[in-house]
């Protein structure tokens, strides 16, 4: 199959999927979106009441916000691929569930695999810990970690500066410093590094200095 046959089947299967309890009380899962070679991933967390009616990702305030998060990056939605490491809304919106992270699993490790991007910026601290296991959102927001042949960056969910405006000006810098770590990125990658299947934990990457 092309990666966009795999992509759409992909996208079926999270559809269709059962794997938890959270298919009982979806509207529309939510796989994905965004172009199959872009060079820039956002996770973010879960779907929320907007994206659960729509079956899109990001696309409530949260979404707005991003959307000027990614002109502040000199980037646009179009040419950038977002996902959320739960497929499903939570019931009340409340924190994704450890059965429910590993439920929806595979899905984005078969998204990373597919979409292969450069930079993996990971949006909250539930998809922070997939990549940064027992690390503080607070402290290493915004740091660079590199593992083989793409950058991961974990920062502040976008809705956490709806509800907290101090972390606004916060989520912002950290946006402003992707377009130089796109093109590390992209240097890397042309030096020949080959993406891993999988990510291994932070404590196997390489801080940048």
């Amino acid at each position: 199959m092309t990666v966009a046959q795999e992509v759409e089947a992909l996208y079926d299967e999270v559809r269709g999927c059962q794997r938890c309890t959270l298919a009982r009380t979806r509207t529309l899962a939510v796989p994905g979106e965004g172009p199959l070679d872009a060079e820039v991933m956002f996770i973010g967390e879960a779907p929320g009441v907007n994206e659960d009616r729509q079956g899109r990702p990001f696309v409530g305030q949260a979404g707005s916000f991003l959307e000027e998060l990614l002109g502040e990056a000199g980037l646009t939605r179009p040419e950038v691929y977002i996902c959320n490491v739960l497929k499903c809304r939570p019931p009340g919106n409340r924190d994704p569930l450890p059965t429910e992270i590993e439920a929806c699993s595979d899905y984005l490790s078969a998204q990373i695999r597919l979409i292969d991007p450069l930079l993996v910026v990971t949006l909250g601290r539930y998809s922070m810990s997939r990549f940064f296991p027992n690390q503080a959102i607070s402290r290493i927001h915004g740091k660079p970690r590199e593992a083989n042949g793409r950058i991961l960056v974990p920062m502040y969910h976008p809705a956490a500066a709806l509800h907290q405006q101090r972390l606004r000006s916060v989520i912002i810098d950290d946006f402003r410093t992707l377009p130089e770590l796109l093109e590390r990125a992209r240097a890397g990658r042309a030096g020949g590094a080959e993406p891993a299947e999988e990510e291994p934990p932070a404590q196997q990457m390489k801080l940048f200095e």
